[in-house]
């Protein structure tokens, strides 16, 4: 749906555009022209006349009122902030749903709204970010996880364990060994899934120190998991343009443990930012909507981590 409104933004902003730079250029000097017929031919002309006879159609009237509100619309959402909401639970306990969040569009690379072609390099991800991004599997979808993987890494995730090799540098000496992710125990039983307590941890990811949780009870999905020709079952070794995503909620999202890696072009932007979030706690026996927010959590209002 993302896709499909980025171009019927540029369609309408082209459309208007055009509208209003064909009647500046062509069909406005021709009013004027037969506004001074008029006045030439009748030296009293009333004003109502002389209105009529500039008056712009209702089209052109339109596009311009519209142009400039749609283009920096379009501006502002291709190029610089575009808000998502949260849908799922599988960014838990750093997203939640109702959570509406603002992706920063330039910190991967200024690109046009409809090819996604990269026009501008501005960074690459970093260990840690929390991204949004095309799903590889159907392109229309937008996904948000936690960019874990970097080109050239080798990543095992293995009984609940994340593993991280950073990819050997040209020249680096000695090349970085495999080590497990850091994470302490923060709680147990603040999230559940289906009455199970889940397990609140805080994993040191690079640079970035971010809550996870785990379900004790829930098998790895190892049948699962994508399969790369020639590595191991639960390890991934990322290819060169190409990272490796996983949700903050270990045991409940769907990601590159299942599905592969994400492609440089296919990268949105950064998180960085929740704006509001919603409590959606009705159900479909209540008299209101379940869409309709029951509260306003104002307290998770703040930047992403």
């Amino acid at each position: 749906m993302a896709a499909y409104f980025s171009l019927i933004l540029v369609l309408v902003t082209l459309g208007s555009g055009l509208i209003w730079m064909a009647d500046a250029l062509f069909f406005a000097p021709k009013r004027r022209e037969k506004l001074a017929m008029a006045q030439a031919a009748q030296a009293d002309l009333s004003e109502e006349s002389a209105d009529k006879i500039m008056r712009e159609s209702a089209l052109v009237e339109t596009s311009k009122s519209i142009f400039p509100v749609i283009a920096f619309v379009l501006i502002l959402r291709s190029f610089i902030y575009e808000p998502f909401q949260i849908p799922s639970g599988s960014m838990m306990p750093t997203l939640l749903v109702g959570d509406f969040i603002l992706v920063e569009k330039f910190s991967y690379g200024i690109k046009d709204p409809v090819w996604r072609t990269t026009l501008k390099e501005t960074g690459k991800p970093e260990r840690g970010d929390v991204a949004v991004f095309k799903y590889p599997v159907n392109p229309q979808i937008d996904y948000i996880k936690r960019i874990v993987g970097l080109p050239g890494d080798r990543i095992i995730y293995r009984n609940k364990e994340l593993y991280i090799q950073p990819a050997c540098k040209e020249g680096q000496s000695p090349c970085p060994e495999l080590k497990m992710v850091d994470r302490a125990l923060v709680n147990r039983g603040e999230f559940s899934q289906n009455g199970t307590p889940l397990i609140r941890y805080k994993e040191q990811l690079g640079d970035v120190s971010h809550d996870i949780l785990i379900n004790p009870t829930r098998p790895d999905m190892i049948s699962h998991y994508f399969r790369q020709d020639n590595v191991p079952l639960t390890e991934f070794i990322v290819p060169e343009g190409q990272y490796f995503a996983m949700g903050d909620n270990r045991d409940n999202s769907q990601d590159s443990r299942y599905w592969g890696f994400v492609p440089e072009d296919y990268l949105v932007g950064k998180a960085v930012a929740i704006w509001i979030s919603f409590e959606f706690d009705r159900t479909p026996a209540d008299f209101l909507p379940t869409w309709i927010p029951t509260g306003v959590r104002f307290n998770r209002v703040g930047g992403i981590q």
